[in-house]
């Protein structure tokens, strides 16, 4: 059993003292009829609640495909910055929401929110090597030498303070005297990894997209700044760790 005004501010309808006024103007309805208190306990899972005579269907958790645009914070709030939770409509926005991981300001690509904590400490926690493929257009040519080289463990760390990665996959798409475009797969997500591995072998990164994260990947069709909901299989290979280490 759940507080009516919970469930509609987790069902994304506003927030508790908006609700609270909702409910008062008699645009709350459980079981067809309209009730005005706030506090009223209720089943979502039996109960029929309506919000302007429009249901509101019960979901414990969300999950939606975003392809993240430049100039956006992986974050649920920011003061200074437009968030990846912004991007979400107010018809699907729920106040438990979060990314699922963080790409940097001028990252694109796939990026997962959701309310599923569980699911997210499973695909980040270091301990199951999830794979994360990023295209990436980065300075100078690109070479076998350095294939091998990030095949290898490597330290984007100090000598004081060493950080070593795990072996990564460097997929060179093109090499050129200026420029070069590359998939790199890795397994973890440090601070800034892809950009330091990257740096490490004397390429700096100017322009980078994440393209696959577990089995999931970004769907073509979205445009930078647009979203969808994962299918249930979509859901269901992210939940499969037998599945999690295809992607590359």
């Amino acid at each position: 059993m759940v507080r009516l005004d919970k469930f509609l501010a987790e069902m994304g309808k506003g927030t508790r003292s908006e609700i609270k006024k909702y409910i008062k103007q008699g645009r709350v309805r459980v079981n067809d009829k309209v009730v005005k208190a706030a506090d009223l306990k209720i089943d979502p899972d039996s109960c029929l609640v309506t919000f302007d005579d429009v249901k509101v269907a019960y979901e414990e958790y969300v999950y939606y495909m975003l392809n993240k645009p430049k100039g956006v914070v992986s974050a649920t709030s920011d003061n200074r910055n437009k968030t990846v939770i912004d991007i979400i409509s107010k018809d699907d926005r729920r106040r438990d929401l979060f990314p699922m991981g963080r790409l940097d300001i001028d990252t694109t690509g796939l990026l997962i929110i959701s309310n599923d904590g569980e699911l997210s400490h499973r695909l980040l926690s270091p301990k199951y090597h999830v794979d994360k493929c990023y295209y990436a257009v980065v300075e100078g040519m690109v070479t076998e030498d350095d294939v091998d080289t990030l095949k290898e463990p490597v330290n984007i760390g100090s000598e004081e303070e060493p950080m070593l990665t795990m072996p990564a996959v460097l997929e060179i798409v093109s090499a050129g005297e200026d420029k070069s475009e590359v998939y790199l797969t890795i397994k973890e997500g440090k601070y800034h990894q892809v950009k330091r591995m990257m740096a490490k072998i004397n390429h700096q990164v100017m322009e980078l997209k994440r393209v696959t994260f577990g089995g999931l990947k970004l769907d073509e069709k979205l445009k930078e700044g647009e979203y969808r909901r994962l299918s249930e299989e979509e859901v269901s290979m992210l939940k499969d760790p037998s599945e999690q280490s295809s992607s590359g």
